[in-house]
């Protein structure tokens, strides 16, 4: 092999930093060597999500692989910064130790916290304290963008009501879903692309403010919609080649009473 390397049965987290070394120092992997944190950025969140998807589909032995996955993508990053002399794992796991410390003030302090809700609260203070954020303002601003947009959404919703910004009920939330629909009405009338868009954005912005209210999580219910429209889609696609009926030109209004028999059923 031409490495210091030692195989084992079993292997730990020192391991696998050892062996991330290993792939991108002098003698090893040309394509481990060569990646940036720009390269491999997508991998981070695409892993991620396959981690989710175990979560869901409540797959222990998967999820147990996607976390190995997601600790590969930690692993590779921090050793990146560790050839530049930035930092290293060990910094990582330091820092995410001292933050638990500090964020937990009615564990390892004098805090109290009897509820989930006042535990979320200390952790929402400390964390303002600790980011310097002297404002409402400043938290919203600190949401990353790059966050999918109903999830982004949603977290400024709850730094706004925080600091008092909401609707008192469910129904002021649904009323202003109302006024947003009938203003994208009127930008679709006036034929706006800008403000076609702007408005549907609105749209979507209070559909996400609805969804606080029926303690709903946007990202998980559009989720569920995209799987049933799936779901009725195939249903329709069997159903139509049964008939002998031509998807691509039976029509919108053949294929919507397809649409509405799949529908009574799933």
């Amino acid at each position: 092999m031409g490495l210091d390397f030692s195989f084992k049965e079993k292997y730990g987290f020192d391991d696998l930093v050892r062996i991330m070394r290993l792939l991108r120092g002098p003698g090893g992997c040309p394509w481990d060597a060569e990646q940036t944190h720009q390269s491999i950025r997508k991998n981070l969140i695409e892993e991620t999500y396959e981690a989710v998807e175990a979560i869901d589909a409540q797959d222990p032995a998967l999820l147990l692989e996607e976390l190995g996955d997601v600790l590969l993508q930690v692993v590779y990053h921090a050793v990146m910064e560790e050839e530049q002399g930035s930092f290293c794992i060990d910094d990582v796991c330091d820092g995410v130790c001292q933050k638990l410390l500090r964020r937990h003030p009615h564990i390892f302090g004098g805090a109290k916290a009897d509820t989930a809700q006042e535990v979320l609260d200390n952790w929402e203070a400390v964390k303002r304290q600790e980011k310097g954020q002297k404002t409402a303002a400043e938290a919203l601003k600190s949401v990353p963008k790059v966050l999918p947009a109903l999830m982004r959404a949603e977290k400024i919703q709850q730094r706004a009501a925080r600091a008092g910004m909401d609707y008192d009920s469910l129904a002021g939330a649904l009323a202003d879903l109302k006024r947003e629909i009938a203003e994208l009405e009127q930008a679709l009338a006036e034929e706006s692309p800008q403000a076609q868009q702007l408005e549907l954005g609105d749209v979507l912005f209070s559909a996400v403010n609805v969804s606080r209210f029926l303690h709903a999580d946007p990202e998980e219910a559009l989720g569920l919609s995209c799987e049933k429209f799936v779901r009725r889609f195939e249903g329709v696609e069997q159903l139509a080649l049964q008939r002998g009926i031509e998807l691509r030109s039976a029509g919108i209004q053949r294929l919507d009473e397809l649409w509405r028999q799949v529908k009574e059923d799933c």
